[in-house]
């Protein structure tokens, strides 16, 4: 398991909206974020989301270039910090973030172990929460989840 979490705000912003915030901190105790995703949440945070600012101001400057100030935050930090694992969902900032060599999964990744690590029952109703949220799923990345644990 890696020492540090850190999240862009997508996940955090479609977990919070179908009540599932929680299982961030059930599976990773504390998740960091930076002053931007913060603000791009838009929310108050519980006391296990830490905001740390990046150090070098002029590498995340240079992957806003390329991507969103959230998301070139998130992996500005997660360069910054050793053994890390980086939330994204956004196809071009998971594109740098292979590109970078870093660990990353999205919000399905995070339901995904959710459900491996007995959190969730099943992840059927929780996609069917997300599925009514603004958040795009593939109808195959969906069937390809619930085929994986048995949940058609």
């Amino acid at each position: 398991m890696p020492k540090v979490v850190i999240s862009d705000a997508s996940c955090l912003i479609i977990l919070s909206k179908i009540g599932e915030l929680d299982l961030l901190h059930l599976l990773y105790s504390q998740v960091y974020i930076t002053p931007e995703i913060e603000s791009e949440f838009g929310e108050s945070l519980p006391n296990w989301i830490i905001v740390e600012t990046v150090r070098d101001k002029e590498y995340q400057k240079s992957l806003e270039t390329k991507l969103d100030i959230g998301e070139a935050s998130a992996i500005a930090l997660a360069i910054e910090k050793t053994d890390s694992l980086v939330i994204l969902d956004d196809l071009k900032a998971r594109k740098v973030a292979r590109e970078l060599n870093l660990v990353f999964t999205g919000t399905l990744g995070v339901i995904s172990k959710a459900k491996e690590q007995g959190y969730c029952d099943k992840i059927k109703p929780i996609i069917q929460e997300i599925l009514q949220t603004n958040f795009r799923i593939s109808q195959q990345v969906i069937n390809a989840l619930l085929s994986r644990y048995g949940e058609k």
